[in-house]
């Protein structure tokens, strides 16, 4: 914290000492000034790119999750689909955008699908790389006692995919952020990179400094609420399994 202060007060300074123009680079307590006077407007239209995000990344949970495990179960649908990954994931989002606009208008659908494919992926290999990385020794014990698949998986598998797939979770829910105002640039109404559009439009650097800043603020917020669900999920699946261990001690 006292970094970023310093950092700040040296921004500010310099700003000030050689009289950089607004429309190049605000000082940081005009931009300040700007989140307290348009905060109404900035928690409005955040609004608009939250809801995208969420809905976006929880498709992209519901369906990158059950794809990578039939990626394990399944050696033709691996085949299958993993060139079709690879190859969603190397295409430039960017050039999908407008497709999206002309095909499915402006609104909610186009920010949530372009959010969706962003995030897809790297849910889906973290959850892949988790699930491979069980110990082929704790399959073979728990088939030795007569478990099914489906108890391999919920007992050993999932519990020691849980890093990795929340692991993934921190990179998605970034991407999220990012798909989703890439999807405003493109083509919006609201939202905060419809803002951002027109504050650029306008010159008017302080609005976009200060979209920026709310922008990463919610990243953040996003980022620390998928740890928070990381800790108390793991932590309270170790705390059942060590009652489960002690019980049955």
């Amino acid at each position: 914290m006292l970094s970023l202060l310093c950092c700040l007060g040296v921004w500010e300074a310099t700003v000030r000492y050689f009289d950089v123009p607004v429309y190049l680079i605000p000082a940081p307590s005009l931009i300040a000034t700007k989140l307290m006077t348009a905060y109404p407007l900035f928690l409005q239209e955040s609004l608009h790119s939250v809801i995208s995000i969420i809905i976006g990344f929880t498709l992209a949970v519901a369906v990158g999750i059950p794809a990578a495990t039939l990626m394990i179960y399944s050696e033709w649908f691996r085949r299958g689909i993993y060139p079709i990954l690879l190859t969603a994931q190397v295409l430039p989002k960017v050039a999908l955008a407008p497709l999206f606009i002309v095909w499915f208008g402006f609104g909610l659908l186009p920010k949530v699908l372009m959010t969706f494919l962003i995030s897809f992926f790297p849910i889906v290999i973290d959850t892949l790389t988790g699930l491979n990385s069980v110990r082929p020794e704790s399959l073979m014990l728990i088939r030795s006692m007569g478990g099914s698949r489906w108890q391999s998986f919920w007992k050993i598998r999932l519990p020691t995919a849980l890093p990795s797939i929340f692991g993934g979770f921190k990179v998605a829910i970034t991407f999220a952020v990012v798909g989703t105002i890439v999807a405003e640039f493109v083509g919006s109404d609201h939202g905060l990179g419809y803002i951002l559009v027109l504050a650029r439009g306008n010159l008017d650097t302080v609005t976009v400094f200060a979209a920026i800043l709310w922008l990463i603020a919610i990243g953040f917020l996003f980022y620390f609420a998928v740890e928070v669900a990381e800790r108390i999920f793991i932590r309270g699946r170790a705390a059942r399994r060590s009652h489960e261990l002690g019980a049955g001690l």
